[in-house]
């Protein structure tokens, strides 16, 4: 009898847990989603466009974040971790990150058509906090601490986007906007710290090798799910960028709707035995999930752009539902993603790097005369990445 409680109190733990993490995940959607309906309906089109496209970039640059995150949640998952030599790694990380985004915020500059360096420097500032907060959510996700990793996003939601809205509200530009991010971000790693249990930095190996594959794999994810939004900014006139950019609020919710799921099973995905038989249901739960987003974008259609950015895109007649194609194709992909990354399988990072080139030239050389092309190609991309991932796992499994 005390067995069948303890595995029903173990249910209910799993439960709560999923709930926690959902709730908090879709709290921080729903600010970032706040976020771009706010800025769309402040500012004009191109400035529109000009801060998705630096947030995209933003997104881009905590990369190495996911990476440390899941190469500290499996370790953490697999036998017990010294918090204070995972610190110092965390802390190496950011620093080489944020010296990286000061070296290249002249190119975002070029690349972006910015009037001024300063949006790009923000950027650069912002990564160092951001990366090291990848480390406190690897160290509470491996361990199993979902309530305490829930409160950590809710804050992290809090700090960066509510930073955000603050500063774009006071600045009225990508500027400002930028600005209350960054401030947001530093009190967020501080209140991460704290939950850790304010560990101290101790002398530690690098493990390159772990963080820079996870890096590698988890950059061309996001590489993936933000690529067309800024190969839009820069192929497409700024009027129909800033509509691009609408149409890739939906790609992001799809994305973003079953996240919960791979925060859940990602420690899980570091036994081989639960990782074969917990794939499939993962993977069924976020194409469950978003079939809801593709049939809403079916019927509502474009209309769904005047809901989000207002009366001034009304006449719009870009497609929607290719963003929500996209964005549910690529949900699949981070679910497979972390499976082959658990069982330390190096061929995925070849087949996502692969698809971000054929995604970008394709783009850029041949298929950029409107929207409809742009996202046409990046949601194909993202389903032929769904199936080759998903040939790659049965083909492991033999």
């Amino acid at each position: 009898m005390s067995v069948d409680v303890e595995v029903e109190q173990t249910r209910t733990d799993k439960r709560v847990a999923a709930i926690l993490v959902s709730l908090a995940l879709a709290a921080n959607n729903a600010g970032a989603y706040a976020l771009s309906i706010v800025a769309a309906r402040l500012l004009a089109p191109s400035a529109f466009g000009e801060l998705s496209s630096l947030l995209a970039v933003l997104v881009v640059g905590v990369v190495p974040a996911m990476g440390l995150q899941t190469v500290v949640a499996l370790r953490v998952a697999r036998k017990p971790q010294d918090n204070g030599t995972l610190l110092a790694l965390g802390l190496t990380t950011s620093a080489i990150v944020a010296t990286i985004g000061l070296i290249l915020a002249p190119v975002l500059v070029f690349v972006l058509h910015l009037d001024s360096v300063v949006p790009a420097l923000l950027i650069a500032v912002t990564l160092g906090p951001l990366t090291l907060l990848g480390l406190f959510h690897g160290l509470l996700q491996g361990s199993g601490r979902f309530a305490l990793l829930a409160g950590l996003m809710s804050l992290e939601g809090a700090g960066k986007v509510g930073g955000s809205l603050i500063g774009l509200l006071i600045g009225g530009n990508a500027t400002g906007a930028l600005a209350g991010t960054a401030i947001g971000s530093y009190v967020v790693i501080f209140c991460g710290w704290i939950l850790c249990g304010r560990p101290r930095p101790r002398k530690a190996g690098w493990h390159a090798g772990e963080v820079l594959h996870a890096a590698q794999a988890m950059l061309a994810l996001v590489l993936l799910v933000n690529l067309d939004l800024v190969l839009a900014r820069h192929t497409l006139p700024a009027g129909e960028a800033g509509e691009y950019a609408l149409g890739a609020i939906v790609t992001k919710i799809a994305y973003w709707l079953p996240q919960a799921v791979g925060v859940l099973v990602l420690p899980r995905f570091a036994n081989g035995d639960d990782r074969r038989r917990i794939l499939p249901a993962a993977l069924a739960v976020c194409a469950a999930l978003d079939a809801f987003v593709l049939l809403v974008s079916f019927a509502f259609g474009s209309r769904l752009l005047s809901f989000i950015g207002g009366s001034g895109y009304a006449a719009s007649t870009m497609p929607v539902w290719p963003f929500a194609l996209a964005g549910s194709m690529l949900a699949l992909v981070q679910i497979l993603l972390f499976s082959r990354l658990a069982a330390g399988d190096r061929r995925v990072t070849v087949l996502m790097w692969t698809t971000v080139v054929v995604e970008t030239v394709l783009v850029t050389t041949w298929l950029h005369s409107s929207a409809a092309q742009v996202v046409t190609v990046a949601a194909c991309c993202a389903g032929g990445l769904a199936l080759s991932g998903a040939l790659l796992e049965l083909r492991s499994r033999k």
